[in-house]
């Protein structure tokens, strides 16, 4: 069956408590939601599944098409006996998220009957002082993290970072983290809903109620050395994904293989990707490409993220 080469996708929304208005006001994305925390612009995960916005399975759900799309359009690494491996979101933090971990495919298979959580942050745009938060500052021990949760101290004991547009955070499944107020994050991640929160600051749902925190599996999985922080050079690569970051100015060229697909979120500028046909790519849009031998060719003024198996 022959495939698109490009298709855009739209994606699904969500309006957790400490959402903003960016991805409304700086990416235009149209929701019904008075807040918007997450736009989940690739997905295939049942907790919220992107949409084809574009070619012959247009309005279909990312879930459908990769099923008539067939497993040779999706890479030789593609696992036909997984779940669709990656999620990608755009992230829009008004508020701090809650202190939370995820765990690893061992433990979550056990546990929740999926896959573990391994994820990365690219920082899209930061206000003054906006920070976040990635592992322990120091070496911990299970009974001081639980006591500094029941005392309220428990951001005393992470790593704290200020953020800038272009940095990069790697979380492995087990690490401690929150996002801070005020960023703006293309999160990349495998796809997995598994989340358990360690701390939430006593914030309240729209309801009233405290939310739910799950401290027993949240201490089973954590990671309790020192983090040790990564630099990356344009490029991050793990047994989850490859990802890697492109600014372009004027034409620039993307060799494509038949070993995995690729998909290309546009953080900022727009412009044209050709592969054949001709698509507009424009901040805030992301497309997917089946797995294929040939060159994608970029043309315009764009940030782009670009993401692999």
């Amino acid at each position: 069956m022959s495939v698109d080469a490009i298709v855009k996708l739209s994606p699904a929304f969500k309006d957790y408590l400490w959402g903003g208005t960016k991805l409304r006001d700086v990416y235009h994305k149209s929701c019904d939601f008075d807040i918007i925390a997450e736009s989940w612009e690739l997905s295939a995960h049942p907790d919220g599944t992107s949409v084809i916005a574009s070619g012959q399975f247009k309005g279909a759900s990312f879930a459908e098409y990769i099923e008539k799309i067939g497993q040779s359009a999706l890479g030789t690494k593609y696992d036909a006996n997984r779940e669709f491996p990656l999620l990608i979101k755009l992230i829009d933090a008004k508020q701090n998220l809650s202190v939370q971990v995820h765990p690893d495919d061992d433990y979550a298979m056990a546990h929740e009957n999926g896959y573990g959580k391994t994820e990365m942050w690219y920082v899209i745009d930061a206000e003054p002082g906006a920070g976040l938060y990635v592992g322990f500052n120091k070496n911990v021990s299970k009974e001081e993290v639980a006591k500094r949760i029941s005392d309220n101290t428990i951001v005393e004991i992470l790593d704290f970072h200020l953020t800038k547009p272009g940095d990069v955070f790697f979380i492995p499944a087990g690490t401690v983290h929150a996002i801070g107020a005020g960023n703006l994050i293309c999160e990349i991640q495998q796809s997995s809903n598994s989340t358990y929160r360690l701390y939430d600051y006593d914030r309240r749902d729209k309801f009233g109620n405290p939310r739910e925190l799950h401290l027993k599996k949240a201490l089973d999985v954590l990671n309790y050395h020192k983090y040790e922080a990564v630099s990356f050079d344009g490029k991050v690569t793990c047994k989850y994904f490859d990802v890697s970051f492109l600014n372009v100015e004027g034409q620039h060229h993307i060799l494509l293989t038949n070993d995995s697909f690729c998909s290309i979120t546009c953080i900022k500028g727009k412009g044209n990707l050709t592969l054949g046909d001709v698509v507009p790519i424009n901040a805030g849009e992301t497309v997917f490409i089946p797995a294929n031998n040939d060159v994608l060719k970029v043309n315009g003024n764009v940030s782009l993220v670009i993401a692999r198996i």
